[in-house]
């Protein structure tokens, strides 16, 4: 019971769409009208609205997946299997998030999150420098998430390879593939420069 209560929770807290909020209480703007994608998320909000508006979204989005899997391990006592649909659920309501319709963010801040949370804070670490690393060398964006996610399944496999974990990256990780598919079909380039105000 307190599995299938916080997994629901932790769905409501993804799915708030933080970044349109902000665009919509903040700038009076829709967000999903400053990028190629319609994405909701974090991305547009720095498009839309600057560095203040971009770190601020990624800040919220980076919570509602920490906060609710935090609570649920430290406080509630989930582990093993019970820890998956804990920590997917914050990610499925961000990247599908009903108040839009379905149509949420790409769930990179929120799957960060998550992972910060189930690995006492080492994800973000390393989630950073590989991404970081990736992102300043490789053209597309898209790819420097899946570098930043096989870094945490390199991490994974040291410190903890225990299937709950395994079967959660799999799944978080599937779920980024699919929110950047479009994005993914463009093959690997140096990156050569990046447009102004980009992230």
């Amino acid at each position: 019971m307190t599995v299938i209560i916080f997994t629901i929770a932790g769905f409501l807290a993804g799915s708030v769409p933080c970044s349109y909020l902000l665009g919509r209480w903040f700038l009076r703007l829709d967000i999903r009208e400053f990028g190629p994608d319609g994405n909701p998320g974090s991305a547009n909000a720095w498009r839309a609205g600057g560095w203040r508006f971009g770190i601020a979204g990624s800040i919220l989005d980076f919570l509602k997946g920490a906060l609710p899997v935090a609570l649920a391990v430290y406080l509630g006592g989930v582990s093993g299997w019970g820890v998956v649909p804990v920590a997917l659920a914050p990610v499925v309501g961000h990247a599908h998030t009903p108040w839009l319709r379905g149509r949420g963010g790409k769930a990179v801040a929120t799957t960060l999150g998550v992972w910060t949370a189930v690995t006492g804070g080492w994800a973000l670490l390393i989630f950073a420098v590989a991404c970081g690393l990736a992102w300043a060398l490789l053209e597309a964006d898209a790819w420097a998430v899946q570098v930043g996610m096989c870094g945490l399944l390199a991490f994974v496999l040291i410190a903890s390879p225990a299937a709950p974990l395994l079967v959660l990256w799999v799944l978080t990780g599937g779920l980024l593939v699919w929110k950047h598919r479009r994005e993914l079909h463009e093959p690997i380039r140096r990156r050569s420069g990046r447009a102004a105000g980009a992230p």
